[in-house]
């Protein structure tokens, strides 16, 4: 295990909220998981994947294949729910983008007469 994959406790949060394969569980899933969670942990580029994690192209096929069946925000929604249930949500993490907020035009100083 490479330092940032998830631990067994980790994994059994996250592993019923992931899709399964036509014929039953992807093999190596996890290990899928952690290829997606190292890229966007460094920032690198898909093919720079250590090689511990399998070939580059077959976890980014998967993180495509996540992104555009909306696995990634089920899997927020979930934990985000399961912190909750616990008692362990932060409110202090809650961010809100600029590019969705409208303010009314006095905030920005303008005057109507």
């Amino acid at each position: 295990m490479a330092r940032g994959d998830l631990n067994d406790a980790e994994w059994s949060l996250i592993e019923p909220h992931l899709p399964l394969g036509e014929r039953g569980p992807i093999p190596d899933l996890r290990h899928q998981f952690n290829a997606v969670m190292w890229r966007f942990r460094t920032g690198s580029p898909w093919r720079d994947l250590p090689v511990e994690y399998g070939p580059w192209s077959t976890a980014y096929d998967r993180f495509r294949s996540w992104a555009k069946a909306g696995v990634f925000e089920d899997l927020m929604q979930a934990m985000i729910a399961e912190a909750a249930a616990r008692g362990q949500v932060d409110l202090g993490l809650i961010s809100v983008d600029s590019t969705t907020v409208r303010a009314h035009q006095h905030a920005a100083g303008m005057v109507l007469d």
